[in-house]
């Protein structure tokens, strides 16, 4: 869960994008199969067969993270594992828009990196990205970040120790002196065994208060999250 004594010697947070600086994945998820009436099991079935901890390499979802494979083809590859309620298909067109379709930046965490900015504490964004880049919002995210790593774009996905090191190296920082924020725990565990100071996201509340144990005093205001 990382020190809980202040670190003088962190000097950037490293953050992932989806369900830590937006609403939680799960709520659009979730909304989804209920819109369109999909059994819930057989997405999370699917879901734990080709992310858990134990996936083989090369699950339709690897590609997809590593640019292997494009959205067209993952939505075919999920699609053909649905059903709805009463038996019927699922159409694969845009099943990921339809998928992420109610998830949103999240406002408390975008103050959180702006507050750390404004202190001096450097920051970037790692993350493993689901089809096309431009889908991400750039024009809220522009300013934000000293580097960017996007794991369609370099090849690699969390928690390959490579992916963490390329941000490392855009910062120009050791491991030792970075935070890393994650709402995934096995990409958590291996910025931890990487040196990284790991932060488990559950919230914009607990994580600038874990963030506020970790960086200099001063670094995050533990004003009331917005």
């Amino acid at each position: 869960m990382g020190s809980s004594a202040v670190n003088p010697t962190v000097r950037a947070v490293v953050f992932d994008y989806g369900g830590v600086l937006t609403t939680p994945t799960r709520d659009s998820i979730n909304a989804w199969l209920t819109e369109e009436r999909i059994r819930p099991e057989l997405f999370s079935a699917t879901l734990k067969e080709w992310l858990s901890r134990n996936a083989p390499a090369g699950t339709p979802v690897h590609r997809l993270e590593t640019g292997e494979l494009d959205a067209d083809g993952f939505n075919e590859a999920m699609a053909a594992r649905l059903r709805t309620l009463d038996d019927q298909p699922v159409a694969p067109g845009d099943l990921l828009g339809r998928l992420f379709g109610r998830m949103r930046p999240e406002p408390a965490m975008l103050t959180l990196v702006r507050d750390l900015r404004e202190r001096g504490i450097r920051t970037a964004l790692l993350s493993n990205s689901w089809g096309d880049i431009d889908a991400y919002p750039w024009e809220q995210l522009a300013g934000l970040f000293d580097s960017t790593v996007l794991s369609g774009e370099v090849g690699l996905r969390k928690p390959d120790p490579r992916i963490y090191r390329m941000s490392l190296d855009a910062l120009g920082l050791d491991a030792e002196q970075t935070a890393f924020v994650d709402d995934g725990a096995p990409n958590v565990d291996a910025a931890r065994e990487l040196g990284m100071h790991a932060v488990l996201h559950t919230g914009p509340a607990d994580t600038r208060t874990r963030l506020a144990e970790l960086l200099p005093a001063g670094s995050v205001p533990q004003e009331e999250i917005r």
